[in-house]
């Protein structure tokens, strides 16, 4: 839930897998807290997706790369994204934009929340030239093949060390993804 002193208006929620979190994420969060009171990063669980970190793994690392942000807080979903927001008594989804081609996926997004929410509104972002190019497949592929020192380039320092630690796993997979708990 939101702070009690907070006017759901001024709040936004960023939707996302986070996995992991990148320095484009943050640079989204950094831009989405100044532009409104409250800003949740809401971690969503897809069923269909495999994952280089489980849901827990991805809300305690963000958690702690957030923590010095005052009005910024981490939670975990299931579901539709618009029915967490109106849970949580937000208006704004807030999501990324990195290309054409995330703008075509996302504008379709947005559409389909509209129908189902008609007081959910969606605001993008553009990522910031620096991070355009950086997705979590290119994270796994710097990590497997480029180290650490390459990764520190794309993530938070904080998240060097744990996702290699993933990469070295004995159980990941070619991808980079741990397969998922049944």
């Amino acid at each position: 839930m939101l702070p009690s002193h907070v006017d759901p208006d001024r709040v936004a929620v960023y939707t996302g897998a986070f996995d992991p979190l990148t320095l484009g994420h943050i640079d989204v969060i950094g831009r989405g807290r100044s532009l409104f009171e409250h800003l949740v990063v809401a971690i969503g669980v897809n069923p269909y997706k495999q994952t280089l970190f489980d849901i827990g793994e991805r809300v305690d690392l963000t958690r702690r790369i957030t923590a010095e942000m005052p009005n910024v807080s981490v939670d975990a979903f299931d579901g539709l994204a618009v029915r967490f927001v109106r849970k949580i008594g937000a208006r704004v989804i807030l999501r990324g934009v990195r290309t054409l081609s995330d703008m075509e996926y996302e504008f379709s997004m947005s559409l389909t929340n509209k129908r189902l929410d008609p007081g959910i509104e969606t605001v993008f972002l553009m990522a910031d030239g620096e991070y355009s190019h950086v997705s979590s497949t290119l994270i796994k592929q710097v990590a497997l093949f480029g180290g650490s020192e390459a990764l520190r380039k794309f993530v938070p320092l904080e998240l060097v060390e744990p996702i290699m630690a993933k990469m070295r796993s004995p159980d990941r997979r070619v991808d980079g993804t741990q397969p998922q708990a049944t």
